[in-house]
């Protein structure tokens, strides 16, 4: 019905334990996205991203000056991208950069400036889709180049599913409150709380979903304390529309298992 990989998928999508991603592949036939909704209405995982990928690939470096070193490690998705020489020489400038800086922690790396004048965590973002697997075209009100890169770059790093909120799919919509609801009546805390109560506790819940998922409400990357429609007005301008196409978006992987394969076609002619 479903496979090793299908429970390793689940628990990469969802966060939940093993045990739990097989409990509900069985529960739900080994469809993944009512697995998924299932695993949610027991409030064992939260909502999965659109694009849900674990950065496997990348490169550790260290550098030392005395008493003080820097140990490194950047990571990608695939082992492609760590043979690009750009990405190499971004990792062997970061290393260099960080040694000579004050950073003590990740969060304190990440606002460290390059020599380009991008901060650390602005080059990792625009490097991270240089192997061109990810294309963002949006429409900006206002003649400003930089402020159209920017919003393209957060797209493309972000993955939001919409510019604004009258543009999320109504299905998606009502399918993500059913799920809030299904959570909510499922917490023993809230038994007593009547159907009004526990509608306006979804619907509060709805808007921690949209800031996620709506390009202008997501915190712009290079300023957590405005959102990207700030960022824009303060700029003259104004996010009309996104295009963002992934490579391999909506495709269903064929998922082998060698050895079973094997093992199947020994049955076979035996």
């Amino acid at each position: 019905m479903f496979s090793a990989s299908d429970v390793k998928e689940l628990r990469e999508k969802t966060g939940a334990g093993m045990m739990d991603c097989k409990k509900a592949l069985d529960a739900c036939e080994g469809n993944m996205e009512k697995a998924i909704d299932w695993l949610r209405e027991k409030g064992i995982a939260k909502a999965a991203k659109k694009e849900s990928r674990i950065a496997a690939e990348g490169i550790t470096e260290v550098a030392e000056n005395g008493n003080e070193a820097v140990i490194l490690e950047v990571n990608c998705e695939t082992d492609f991208v760590t043979k690009n020489e750009k990405f190499t020489n971004l990792v062997n400038e970061i290393r260099d950069t960080l040694m000579s800086s004050d950073a003590k922690t990740t969060e304190e790396a990440k606002k460290v400036k390059l020599s380009s004048g991008k901060t650390v965590e602005e080059a990792i973002v625009e490097a991270s889709h240089m192997g061109g697997k990810i294309t963002v075209v949006v429409v900006v009100k206002g003649s400003n180049v930089d402020v159209a890169r920017d919003v393209a770059m957060q797209a493309c790093a972000m993955s939001p599913v919409a510019v604004n909120r009258d543009n999320v799919p109504t299905e998606m919509v009502e399918h993500e409150k059913e799920m809030i609801l299904a959570e909510i009546k499922n917490d023993p805390k809230n038994e007593s709380k009547s159907e009004e109560i526990l509608d306006k506790m979804a619907t509060g819940r709805l808007s921690k979903f949209f800031k996620e998922n709506c390009l202008v409400e997501q915190d712009f990357i290079k300023d957590s304390s405005m959102t990207v429609a700030k960022y824009a007005e303060a700029n003259g301008c104004e996010v009309l529309s996104m295009v963002r196409y992934a490579v391999g978006e909506g495709i269903e992987k064929r998922q082998e298992n060698f050895a079973e394969e094997v093992a199947a076609q020994i049955d076979a002619a035996n």
